[in-house]
């Protein structure tokens, strides 16, 4: 049995709380990352149970940002496994398949535009990449952000100042809204 932790350290309670008010956002940028609704769900899961497991050492003014560091990391390891699991079995790369509702020509422009924005996105670096999904996906601020990755706040802006302009310039001016 363990201890009753103290009440600034995570407790069940906390992490039941925080996994009802984080899933989704957490989810969003994990899937953003991947691009695989299966592989985003396992990720948010293990990063939680991750989470849990080193709850004796998380405060609860920390554990936000800590998540999806967790997150993104657990997310970066999957990427590059699945890279190398269809580099070595010569696996072709997921098709999105858009609603059947859509017409023929509807359907076409939005798997194209999938294309661009997902290919514009996985062509940051990383370190750029991860800066624009907590940006852009999470409610977390920059001193959050520069905490989940353990950089400073300049960085973040920078980075993702540095990371939105490449977009811009790879997406052009007909992916603007996306922006």
């Amino acid at each position: 049995m363990h201890p009753t932790p103290p009440s600034d350290m995570l407790d069940h309670a906390g992490l039941e709380a925080l996994f009802q008010r984080l899933e989704g956002p957490v989810y969003n940028v994990v899937y953003r990352w991947l691009w695989d609704p299966q592989d985003a769900r396992e990720v948010v899961q293990e990063a939680f149970l991750r989470l849990w497991r080193m709850r004796d050492r998380v405060h609860m003014d920390t554990v936000e940002p800590l998540i999806y560091r967790i997150a993104i990391n657990q997310a970066s390891k999957r990427l590059r496994w699945r890279k190398t699991w269809r580099w070595l079995s010569f696996e072709r790369g997921g098709d999105e398949q858009v609603g059947d509702d859509a017409s023929a020509d509807d359907a076409l422009e939005a798997e194209q535009r999938l294309r661009c924005v997902r290919g514009a996105i996985e062509a940051l670096p990383e370190k750029q990449r991860a800066v624009v999904m907590l940006c852009e996906l999470s409610d977390l601020s920059y001193g959050q952000v520069a905490e989940a990755l353990g950089i400073p706040e300049g960085t973040v802006a920078s980075r993702r100042n540095a990371a939105m302009n490449a977009l811009r310039r790879s997406l052009g001016p007909r992916h603007e809204e996306v922006l």
